[in-house]
C-alpha cells in the first residue's frame, strides 16, 4: 500500500490532468539532469565564460518542456548554496529562466543544430546585459551601464564559447538524451 502512495509525486503545472503527475522514474532522471547541470557548471568554473549549462538548459527545455522548470529551480538554488547567495545569484532567478521561455516559444518547431548555436551564442553576448537590472537595484543606473561595459569582453568570450559547443554538442547530446530518455 505504502510503496504504491511513493510511486507518484503530485506537480501542479497547470497541465492537462494525465500529465499533472510526475513518477519515480521521471523525477529520477529530472534529479540526474540536475545534478550533471550543476556538476559540469562547477567543473568548467575555472574557464572564463566557457559553460555547458547553456546548451543543457536548451536541451533539457526541448526534452521535458515545462517539467525543465523543476531542473532549472534546482540548479539556481545549487548555486546559490555552493556559492554563496550574493548579488550575482539574484540575476540567476530570472537569466535563465528567459532562456527557458526564448526555448519554448522557439522549440515549437523543428529547428537545426546552427540555431540553437546562434541561440546561445546571443544568450552568452546578451548575458551580462541582461544582468544590469540587478546592479542597476544595486547601485543605480552609472553603476549598471559601467558594469556591463566592463564585462563586454567576458560577453564576447560566453557567446563564441556557447556557439562554439552548441555547434559541436548539440546535435550528439540530442540524440543521445533523446535515445536514453524514449522520446
Amino acid at each position: 500500500m505504502h510503496s504504491r502512495l511513493l510511486m507518484v509525486i503530485p506537480i501542479n503545472f497547470n497541465m492537462k490532468p494525465q500529465q499533472n503527475k510526475i513518477s519515480l522514474r521521471e523525477l529520477a532522471r529530472l534529479g540526474i539532469c540536475t545534478a550533471l547541470i550543476f556538476t559540469a557548471q562547477v567543473a568548467m568554473a575555472a574557464l572564463p565564460n566557457i559553460e555547458i549549462v547553456t546548451l543543457l538548459l536548451i536541451l533539457y527545455t526541448l526534452w521535458f518542456e515545462k517539467k525543465a522548470l523543476l531542473i532549472l529551480s534546482a540548479f539556481v538554488l545549487l548555486e546559490g548554496i555552493f556559492y554563496g547567495f550574493h548579488q550575482w545569484w539574484f540575476g540567476y532567478l530570472y537569466i535563465w529562466l528567459l532562456l527557458w521561455v526564448v526555448v519554448r516559444l522557439l522549440g515549437k518547431k523543428e529547428r537545426g543544430t546552427l540555431f540553437w548555436a546562434c541561440i546561445g551564442s546571443g544568450f552568452g553576448l546578451l548575458f551580462g546585459l541582461l544582468y544590469a537590472p540587478v546592479y542597476y537595484v544595486i547601485g543605480g543606473f552609472g553603476y549598471a551601464v559601467s558594469w556591463w561595459i566592463s564585462g563586454i569582453p567576458f560577453d564576447i568570450l560566453h557567446g563564441a564559447g556557447n556557439f562554439l559547443l552548441i555547434l559541436l554538442l548539440f546535435s550528439p547530446l540530442n540524440r543521445v538524451g533523446r535515445r536514453l530518455l524514449n522520446l
